[in-house]
């Protein structure tokens, strides 16, 4: 097998790859009847994700799935009430200003936006972070918040990678059908892992320096 044939080759097992991943994130969170569904589904793919990016491309993506969906289902679920309560939240406020007949509301618009942009960015780092650290869910949120904020430059990164497919997406719906869940999970990841490890070495740079 030549240079382009392999590169055609594994091209196209690593698209088969990411639909199928995604085909278990949206099958799966049907199966929790999406409430109870979509977290730990949106967990398990972000499991496998990460074993891709620490190297293990040849692991089962159905076996390892399905064990962080089993073993994750209620860590997980936890973790969905704390968001859809940031959510409705923010929804709540969203409907107050629009009800309201006063304009001193109105003012209220920009401190709600910028809330809603860093809940937006907080989620960037939250599944990662789910994933990666083997500690309690209050922790997790912690760890999760303080990344977010020490990294600027790797969130501007996300974001710059999530623009143009959000825009093919919005071109090509059946893309973000395909692969949506999938990329975007590969998309966060693969800066989380940075962002964690830059947060590792300067710990340990402190401890040695003690």
């Amino acid at each position: 097998m030549n240079a382009t044939s392999s590169f055609i080759y594994n091209l196209a097992e690593w698209i088969t790859k990411f639909a199928y991943l995604n085909l278990l994130w949206i099958l799966f969170t049907l199966l929790g009847g999406v409430f109870l569904g979509l977290f730990p589904s949106t967990i398990s793919m972000f499991a496998v994700v990460r074993a891709w990016l620490k190297g293990d491309t040849d692991i089962s993506v159905f076996r390892t799935f399905w064990k962080h969906y089993r073993d994750e289902f209620l860590k997980s679920n936890r973790l969905g009430v704390f968001v859809a309560v940031l959510i409705v939240f923010i929804a709540l406020d969203i409907f107050y200003i629009q009800s309201s007949e006063s304009n001193l509301l109105h003012w209220t618009y920009l401190p709600l936006f910028a809330f809603m942009l860093l809940f937006v960015m907080f989620l960037f780092y939250l599944f990662p972070a789910f994933v990666h650290f083997d500690t309690k869910l209050g922790q997790v949120i912690k760890n999760a918040f303080f990344i977010m904020l020490i990294n600027p430059l790797t969130t501007l990164l996300i974001f710059l990678c999530l623009i143009p497919f959000i825009y093919l997406i919005s071109i090509l719906p059946a893309i973000g059908f395909i692969f949506g869940g999938s990329v975007y999970a590969f998309i966060s990841m693969r800066f989380s892992l940075h962002a964690f490890q830059k947060v590792h070495e300067k710990k340990e740079t402190l401890g040695s320096s003690q």
